[in-house]
């Protein structure tokens, strides 16, 4: 069974909001949730994802909703944190950790994070049990490959074209999944671009997929209640899953 892991963003419209998404989500097949953490310059994510980080933060975010939605979640879906180095460091790695673990946090996604500069950090992920998620790209050559997932812990986040997430992008990736299974057993998941539309022929060859800018727009649609943005988003995820495994 392929893995379904879904991207949403903390405390947007409210804490309580993502609270009642998350479950929703489990009930809908969702294996793994990213709790996106809210920063003003989110690199490596597109329009729909940065548009719901600004309003998030406009909305008051604080790492408290994120530690509250967290202690909410964990006891029914497998949770990860999704953020950027910055507002990490800020708060101190070593603190952020403790929280995490605190709260059964499994991974934590750093995508401004390189591996080498990550590997400073390996000691502090492992003493707390929570996996620090390695990312391979199409641009990495065969040797880098094994360098990153060699000892990736939980699952391998495959990027699955250079660019930002949300974008209609397509490259050959059968290369890097050879690479990557020369050398490590670790599930191999798919993100970037993956949608409705895009699921089953990106999970070919992979054990599972990450989506976030599919789910994150229907959040930022105007017109629809908190109680239809739910549903939405929960058949959208039905679909995905039974896309992934039909």
């Amino acid at each position: 069974m392929k893995h379904l892991v879904a991207y949403i963003t903390t405390g947007f419209p409210d804490k309580a909001f993502t609270v009642d998404l998350a479950l929703a989500l489990k009930e809908a097949g969702v294996d793994s949730l990213e709790l996106g953490v809210p920063f003003s310059d989110p690199v490596a994510d597109g329009p729909v994802i940065e548009a719901a980080n600004l309003r998030a933060l406009r909305g008051g975010f604080r790492m408290r909703d994120l530690l509250e939605v967290t202690e909410a979640i964990t006891p029914h879906i497998d949770t990860l944190w999704m953020g950027y180095f910055n507002p990490f460091y800020h708060r101190g790695m070593q603190k952020v950790l403790a929280e995490a673990a605190e709260r059964h946090v499994s991974g934590m996604i750093i995508p401004d994070l390189p591996h080498e500069e990550g590997e400073a950090y390996q000691t502090l992920f492992d003493g707390k049990g929570v996996a620090l998620i390695e990312f391979v790209a199409p641009t990495d050559s065969k040797e880098r490959i094994a360098k990153i997932v060699t000892g990736a812990k939980k699952f391998i986040y495959m990027v699955a074209y250079a660019g930002i997430t949300g974008a209609d992008k397509s490259e050959s990736l059968e290369p890097v999944i050879e690479a990557v299974r020369e050398h490590t057993d670790t599930p191999l998941y798919i993100g970037f671009g993956v949608n409705e539309k895009t699921a089953k022929e990106k999970a070919k060859g992979v054990d599972g997929v990450i989506v976030g800018s599919a789910f994150v727009d229907i959040l930022l649609k105007e017109n629809l209640t908190n109680t239809q943005k739910i549903a939405k988003i929960s058949t959208l995820a039905r679909s995905i899953k039974e896309a992934i495994n039909g």
